[in-house]
């Protein structure tokens, strides 16, 4: 199976490949192609599994080097491959959620004239994702990162005749370049620390490393995994990137580049585990962003933004449980894979509603849906339901099981994080009921001209199959601690103590949701839905409509002084540098024009000239022959 391995990034790259150079003649065929290409990848994926299934232990993990990428005196990077327990998951999610998004997204797109490049960014996001979750070493997972980066913008942007989209992208691109440079220093001191990029090799060296160093890397790659989880206080591109295509949504937030985050701070667990300040940093940055997204989705009412405030929230979680170290590395994967369905599930659903609706994004002009698109409430309901944490939905073992190990830490620490994650479940309650309520129930807010109807099938069944993962997922990889036993070689675990008996964290934090649900019931159902959003709202809700002027503080703490700071360079430079040079050149002119008016032409002149330059040289000889 090692010699099978390429094949996972290389069949969607030459998807890519095929569809952007071969121009207008692949328009017929180019989104069939785009589909198998992500379903072959799938099937290696899945070739492998059965593969590694055979084996125990560390002999699960599939090693290939491909050829020496950078062989240059003491920095040799070789591009190589590794499947192990962790990329496996991901393997999957990201082949398996894609291709379902594939196969959607030839319904979706089926009007779009550009339907063919929209695949080709489709095959080019999938292989440079894949290509970061099975590099062996840091560089290559550079590489797969920036080719992420790439495919976002390409995407978010792709109807780049909106000024809003192409605003969007850029703000996506700019955003996740800054956390970029976080990472590229990471690996700077990785190699300047432990001689070596390759991740068994770096990780095998960590515990002899200096605990400010293994601190200050830890951080770094934290920085770069904000950016692309879009965490606090590097999230503000992730709302706009809602102006893309609604399958790219489903694929950046359940399969793809929010997760690549998570991953990154999962795969280097042996740094973090004994760096305590990292992790810290780590608790810190997914507590905040959990309940930051949770605040935002309350106050939305635009559907796919009410959404992205939601994947905010519970990538939130993942990374809060990606902090807590050996009891939290497996309860962020197993939420990232949950997520990934019901997630997925969602915005595939919200996408139908929005195809049905003639583009229509705004909550306040639905209403009573659910009769006019049965499939796709269905689907959506499910999706809603595991999202919240009902048992036994897929939510509800990932979430629960993130409270009780931020519970578990002890003392106030536990309290405080425990806490907090409990009342983001009751606020993604709360904010998720009131999307169902407004969409799919109460009276009918429709445009004169709109008729809902329900998707193709080529879309409906999609939603179909993630609906069933929003259903069992949580309860194949969570029960019985499946999952955990899985990924132990690499991530190690540790079963909290300090936590009460799980029965009770879950019946609190069921009751928690519970709260939720039932104050917005009372808030919305049954009442009338203004066709605008009112202006005489509380303090919080105008803060959380505008995100929590998380562009407003980017705008005054760095965009106003990076451009006063901008000015003040140019300034310099202008009357500074190119002043001092023209100011040069200025005297040499003036010099010139000076010397000018010697050049008479007259050859008397000149030959005045010389006779009193002669006279000169004379007196000053005889001036030299009488001093001395």
């Amino acid at each position: 199976m090692t010699h099978l391995t390429w094949l996972l990034v290389a069949l969607p790259a030459a998807g890519a490949a095929i569809l952007l150079l071969g121009g207008r003649r692949t328009d017929r065929w180019g989104h069939l192609l785009g589909c198998l290409t992500a379903l072959a990848s799938f099937g290696v994926g899945v070739a492998l599994l059965n593969d590694m299934l055979g084996r125990h232990g560390d002999a699960r993990s599939i090693n290939a080097t491909l050829f020496s990428w950078v062989p240059v005196g003491g920095f040799q990077v070789d591009f190589g491959l590794q499947v192990d327990q962790l990329s496996i998951c991901f393997v999957l999610l990201i082949t398996g959620v894609g291709s379902l998004i594939h196969i959607y997204s030839v319904g979706y797109m089926a009007e779009d004239p550009d339907r063919r490049r929209f695949f080709a960014y489709l095959n080019l996001f999938l292989a440079a994702m894949l290509l970061l979750v099975v590099a062996d070493n840091y560089l290559v997972l550079y590489f797969g990162w920036e080719g992420v980066g790439l495919a976002s913008y390409l995407l978010i942007g792709f109807w780049y005749h909106k000024p809003t989209a192409a605003t969007a992208a850029k703000k996506a691109f700019v955003m996740n370049r800054v956390g970029d440079a976080g990472l590229a220093l990471a690996i700077f001191a990785i190699f300047a620390n432990f001689g070596t990029l390759n991740y068994s090799a770096v990780f095998g060296l960590a515990a002899g490393a200096n605990h400010a160093a293994l601190t200050a890397i830890g951080l770094l790659l934290l920085s770069g995994a904000c950016a692309k989880s879009a965490q606090v206080p590097l999230q503000a591109w992730l709302g706009d990137a809602m102006e893309g295509p609604t399958p790219v949504s489903a694929l950046i937030h359940a399969a793809t580049m929010v997760t690549a985050g998570v991953y990154l701070i999962v795969r280097s667990n042996p740094l973090y585990s004994l760096s305590p300040d990292a992790r810290l940093g780590v608790i810190i940055v997914g507590t905040v962003t959990l309940l930051f997204g949770a605040i935002i989705g309350c106050a939305k009412d635009d559907i796919k933004r009410a959404l992205a405030a939601s994947t905010m929230s519970q990538i939130g979680y993942m990374v809060l449980a990606a902090g807590l170290g050996p009891a939290g590395y497996a309860f962020a994967i197993l939420h990232l894979l949950t997520h990934g369905f019901f997630k997925a599930g969602l915005f595939l659903g919200s996408g139908s509603i929005i195809h049905a609706m003639h583009d229509e994004q705004d909550m306040r002009h639905y209403g009573g849906l659910r009769k006019a698109l049965p499939i796709t409430f269905a689907t959506f309901g499910l999706g809603y339901l595991a999202i919240i944490g009902v048992p036994p939905f897929a939510g509800y073992f990932s979430k629960d099981a993130i409270i009780e190990a931020a519970l578990g830490t002890g003392g106030v620490t536990g309290y405080v994080l425990g806490g907090a994650a409990l009342v983001g479940a009751g606020i993604t309650a709360f904010y998720m009921t009131r999307v169902m309520l407004m969409t799919f129930f109460g009276e009918k807010r429709w445009a004169a001209d709109a008729h809902p109807h329900e998707a193709p099938a080529s879309m409906a069944w999609p939603m179909i199959i993630l609906a069933f993962g929003s259903v069992f997922a949580g309860g194949l990889l969570g029960f019985g601690g499946t999952l955990q036993h899985w990924l132990e070689p690499v991530t190690t675990f540790e079963e909290s103590s300090h936590a009460g008996p799980k029965w009770v964290v879950s019946a609190v934090a069921v009751g928690v949701v519970a709260i939720g649900f039932l104050i917005a019931l009372w808030r919305y159902l049954g009442r009338t839905v203004p066709e605008t959003a009112p202006a005489d709202v509380s303090v919080l809700t105008v803060a959380a409509r505008r995100d929590l002027y998380g562009d407003a503080f980017n705008e005054e703490v760095f965009m106003r002084p990076g451009a006063q700071l901008t000015h003040t360079l140019v300034e310099f430079d202008d009357k500074g540098v190119d002043g001092s040079v023209n100011a040069l050149a200025d005297l040499v002119s003036r010099t010139s024009q000076w010397l000018r008016g010697f050049q008479t032409g007259f050859a008397r002149n000149y030959a005045l000239s010389m006779l009193a330059g002669a006279a000169l040289v004379a007196v000053a000889i005889l001036a030299v022959q009488l001093w001395t």
